[in-house]
């Protein structure tokens, strides 16, 4: 078994179609990308016990909450420490492990909610599964870069497209499992955590063994890399270290650019549907009242079509993680973020003016092209890496960049919501409260706009000899 598993066993052969890869990277990040979608399981879990309603005992919302903490940060945290590792084991292994805790966790989270553990959830889905999700995102990603040196940005879009749409398939599929186990005994959720799992896990691995590697300085048909002079976006041909990424400054840089991005996107992705329906209220249906002058039921339309607005930003999440990635292969990485920031900025501080106008459609494409931004951020940055680093430590390189997902997780949010409940405790009227909160996102942009401004090529001392490149791509054990 190991030996099927091993870099060398899966170099493709001469003639191999690099088209079937892609489907491969879409199975892992489909499988992962449930971990946006978690939250459908809060309200079921905090009635485990009492079933029809909340009993003593059972967990609160905000305790099952946390499971969105464990999962980015250790997303981060895995993908920085084992990136370097998988481009010596090779994505098969490291897409096998990655389905093994990815479906594991969920298997050991089914055991915590049969026997009502909260820890156990928190280490099965949370750490067992967060390390899943780092080994599992990365992994396609640095493939396909090596498969598609000529359109690097839709490659990444590729891959992360998937994550983004995970939860548009799962969260459904486990409200209908859910509603399959229920019982007058059981929410049918450790029952739809194990029927998750096995799926997630057998999937995961078909795209783990579907994966090849293309042999060492490949090219595609008909392709070859521009001229230095005719380079566009600081790309290189040479190659990075991983150990000694942390000394070049591009890398801090493009830390921040990430950082900052993603701050901005996750601020408002935690905001976007209370922000539309307490802004706005009853004029959402038509009723000329605030949300806090609202009946029960009227409450209901208006929480619905929240609901609604959330999906809708999905779809537009995970249109412009293709779109902008796409993008990028014809203006460049660095033009492609000047868009975000810049754009983004005049977007962010749009919305209080669409807010105070009472313009429904225009608040709602404000936040739709913002989305697209969120998502093409995530798709860009894997290529990004490649041009200024090489391919060689691309997965590393961007596991450890990912850690900024990990600080934007707790940023973003923070400043959202701590503003939020500091202004309506002075006395701000709710409606108006995000004003603020959003002139502050747009200033994150800035900070990422000047940090992407400096990013610079590597200077040539930074790449690794032709000795050294030699040394590192001889097989493990060789000498």
């Amino acid at each position: 078994m190991p030996g099927i598993l091993e870099r060398e066993r899966i170099i493709a052969p001469a003639g191999f179609n690099r088209w079937l890869v892609p489907p491969a990277a879409l199975a892992i990040h489909l499988s992962i990308g449930m971990a946006y979608g978690f939250s459908v399981f809060w309200l079921p879990l905090s009635h485990a016990i009492g079933i029809t309603e909340p009993a003593p005992g059972d967990w609160k919302i905000s305790t099952l909450g946390w499971m969105f903490t464990l999962f980015f940060v250790f997303l981060g945290s895995s993908a920085a420490l084992f990136g370097h590792w998988l481009e010596r084991a090779g994505p098969r292994k490291a897409g096998v492990v990655a389905a093994c805790c990815w479906g594991g966790g969920f298997f050991v989270s089914a055991l915590g909610v049969a026997v009502h553990q909260i820890w156990l959830l928190w280490l099965g889905s949370g750490v067992i599964g967060g390390c899943g999700l780092g080994l599992g995102y990365i992994s396609p990603v640095s493939t396909l870069i090596k498969w598609f040196p000529d359109k690097r940005g839709l490659a990444t879009g590729m891959a992360i497209m998937g994550f983004g749409g995970g939860a548009m398939i799962g969260s459904p599929l486990a409200d209908i499992l859910m509603k399959h186990y229920a019982t007058p005994s059981s929410v049918g959720v450790w029952e739809t955590f194990v029927t998750l799992g096995a799926i997630y896990f057998v999937a995961m691995m078909c795209g783990a063994f579907g994966y090849r590697l293309p042999p060492d300085n490949w090219r595609p048909a008909g392709w070859n890399p521009p001229a230095p002079a005719q380079q566009r976006g600081m790309i290189t041909s040479r190659h990075v270290h991983v150990y000694g990424v942390f000394r070049i400054p591009q890398f801090w840089l493009l830390f921040v650019v990430l950082w900052m991005n993603v701050s901005a996107g996750i601020g408002v992705i935690g905001m976007a549907s209370p922000m539309l329906q307490e802004v706005f209220g009853g004029k959402l249906i038509h009723v000329p009242a605030a949300l806090k002058e609202l009946g029960t039921s009227e409450r209901a339309q208006v929480a619905t079509i929240g609901a609604g607005f959330a999906a809708l930003l999905s779809l537009f999440n995970i249109a412009g993680r293709i779109f902008w990635a796409s993008l990028s292969d014809y203006i460049g990485r660095k033009a492609t973020y000047y868009v975000f920031f810049l754009l983004g900025f005049v977007l962010y501080c749009a919305v209080p003016f669409a807010g105070r106008t009472g313009s429904v459609p225009l608040f709602v494409g404000l936040f739709c092209v913002i989305l697209t931004m969120y998502g093409g951020g995530f798709a860009t940055i894997p290529a990004y890496i490649a041009d200024l680093f090489g391919t060689r430590y691309v997965g590393a390189i961007h596991g450890r960049i990912l850690l900024a997902w990990s600080a934007a997780g707790i940023l973003g949010p923070v400043l959202v919501n701590y503003l939020r409940e500091y202004q309506v405790s002075r006395g701000v009227p709710v409606a108006q409260a995000y004003n603020t909160t959003m002139y502050l996102l747009a200033g994150l942009l800035v900070v990422g706009m000047i940090a992407n401004a400096l990013v610079k090529p590597v200077a040539p001392e930074r790449f690794m000899t032709d000795a050294e490149l030699a040394s590192e791509r001889r097989p493990a054990g060789a000498r």
